[in-house]
């Protein structure tokens, strides 16, 4: 059996939390990532039938018995990641009650996964239905896009709409918009559940003075969608308070968007 140290999706997640937090969107033990394993991809590194404790969930995941989730920890810091993975890291498998994990790796002080992992599972859940292929659920603190938060209407298509202006690619990038949630305490089910029901229409869900949740097919798409959101907002954020002489019409973002062929929002542009 392989050293799951060097497994590609503890590699990936390494460097992906070491590039969260150099962005500045991770501070301290904020934010959180998920993402979905196969069985196959997991057994070349450990021993499915060893399971080293179990944990509850404080949430029902029948949909996703059996599966098998690399998760951050909880009051982890995304900078500790590269060096101790084992430590910050854990490898679950949802047990067949729905509402236990099964730790198969990682957790190694005795901690356990992120206090939002009902929120993931939701999200998991919601991103699934839509698209099979979405294995990645991922939350941080980027600045830019929360400092807009309290300047900007918290309204789905004025915030999407104002973020598509801000970058030609915007539009390209996340042509479904951004989905927005006002102010709910974190770390609950009632968030989960609000996440979880706006993951049904958009990949990116804002959560009002907050952060931001992503959820895509990898850990670099996921990372790349909240990565040009960030970009727009700090455009936004640096030239909101000038005159604006001027933008991308929204004309050119429908020939945008056409000319890429990709699904957007129609009703978001005037």
């Amino acid at each position: 059996m392989k050293d799951i140290l060097t497994a590609p999706f503890v590699e990936e997640m390494k460097s992906t939390t070491a590039n969260m937090y150099r962005m500045g969107w991770d501070e301290r033990n904020g934010g959180n990532i998920s993402y979905l394993l196969s069985e196959a991809e997991v057994a070349e590194y450990l021993d499915l039938n060893k399971v080293i404790r179990t944990i509850p969930t404080g949430f029902d995941a029948t949909p996703l018995i059996g599966k098998y989730f690399i998760v951050t920890g909880t009051g982890k810091y995304f900078k500790n990641v590269e060096k101790d993975p084992e430590t910050n890291l854990g490898v679950i498998r949802i047990a067949q009650d729905g509402t236990t994990a099964e730790l198969l790796w990682g957790y190694k002080d005795g901690g356990k996964f992120t206090s939002e992992l009902p929120a993931h599972l939701m999200s998991h859940m919601a991103r699934l239905k839509v698209d099979p292929e979405n294995r990645v659920v991922m939350h941080s603190h980027p600045t830019y896009t929360l400092a807009m938060n309290y300047v900007h209407e918290l309204d789905e298509k004025k915030f999407t709409h104002t973020l598509w202006e801000m970058c030609t690619e915007c539009i390209v990038v996340f042509p479904d918009g951004v989905g927005v949630l006002p102010w709910m305490l974190c770390g609950t089910n009632s968030i989960g559940e609000a996440t979880a029901k706006k993951m049904e229409e958009f990949r990116l869900v804002v959560w009002g003075m907050h952060g931001i949740y992503g959820a895509g097919k990898t850990l670099d798409e996921t990372f790349g969608l909240i990565e040009t959101v960030e970009k727009a907002a700090q455009i936004y954020m640096l030239t909101a308070h000038l005159p604006r002489k001027n933008t991308i019409l929204d004309s050119q973002m429908r020939e945008l968007a056409e000319y890429f062929g990709v699904n957007y929002r129609k009703d978001f542009l005037d």
